[in-house]
């Protein structure tokens, strides 16, 4: 009878907050848990070119990544997160604080993460009343090089040794709309290269960020986590509501952290909530307890 209310217990504990939506609730078991805990330690390579594009002035760009990974790690195919950077499509790079912790973060716990360039606008989104034309163009052209990242990603998982079924998105700001437009476009991978793999992800991360400018949510695409400040005066927190309300419109995962009072991009006064909490989202949204190890 004790072995049997263990069992059910047990159960529950995996099936109950999928069931409820509670997709933030720490994962069972026992530590040293691998994807939860802290494990390793990380290797960085920097510089890997993933792609090239052609921004609004001509000009030809050549995109890299920075990739950590778990020191030491012997698994074959790990879930992967790919990070985007802030700066308002015009400026910013993939060495960004919150990125590069966010980056070890997870590598710690056995990830593969990439923080990401991409085309960055000389005007972006930094003057939208006098250049709207190219603060669209900005977001969208990012959406595309993001979404080249993910079919690397795809295209070369034998040598990064990717489950490409488990592949996140997150980012900050400019990043955080661009993670989003990715979860939320897995029908519209737009032009880049890698054609032929998937640029769809599982799950979806944004810091101060929403919706814009990208196709609709749509049933089957990405489960979505949000922080966001109330008195946000860079990407008002309406903009947030109301993604997460179309994104539940469409029978979509979609869950929105709030936090009263903060403004634009509340890192380092919510660090420790932040991580936790996407560490749990990525957990139960790339189903991590059947992930390799």
């Amino acid at each position: 009878m004790r072995r049997r209310r263990w069992l059910v217990a047990a159960v529950l504990s995996l099936v109950v907050p999928i069931a409820a939506g509670c997709t933030l609730v720490d994962p069972p078991g026992d530590a040293p848990l691998r994807y939860r805990d802290d494990m390793f330690a990380v290797t960085r390579t920097t510089g890997i070119v993933f792609g090239h594009a052609v921004n609004q002035d001509g000009a030809n760009i050549t995109l890299a990544l920075d990739m950590y990974q778990p020191t030491g790690d012997t698994v074959a195919a790990r879930p992967a997160i790919v990070w985007v950077h802030g700066g308002s499509f015009a400026f910013g790079s993939r060495t960004s604080p919150e990125l590069v912790e966010e980056a070890n973060y997870f590598a710690q716990k056995g990830y593969v993460n990439v923080s990401i360039d991409y085309r960055l606008d000389s005007v972006g989104c930094t003057n939208v009343s006098s250049e709207p034309t190219r603060c669209i163009t900005a977001i969208q052209q990012a959406q595309q090089d993001a979404q080249t990242a993910v079919r690397f990603l795809r295209e070369q998982a034998a040598t990064y040794r990717i489950d490409t079924d488990r592949i996140a998105i997150g980012g900050t700001s400019a990043g955080a709309i661009t993670a989003l437009n990715v979860g939320y476009s897995p029908e519209n991978p737009g032009p880049g290269d890698h054609q032929g793999f998937s640029s769809a992800v599982r799950a979806a991360q944004s810091l101060s960020g929403s919706q814009i400018a990208s196709s609709p949510s749509n049933a089957g695409d990405a489960a979505a986590l949000l922080f966001h400040g109330t008195e946000d005066n860079l990407v008002p927190y309406s903009w947030a509501t109301s993604t997460v309300d179309r994104a539940k419109q469409a029978g979509l995962l979609a869950i929105l952290v709030t936090y009263e009072g903060a403004g634009h991009v509340p890192y380092a006064a919510n660090r420790t909530d932040i991580l936790t909490k996407t560490r749990n989202f990525f957990w139960w949204q790339l189903d991590a307890a059947h992930a390799a190890s």
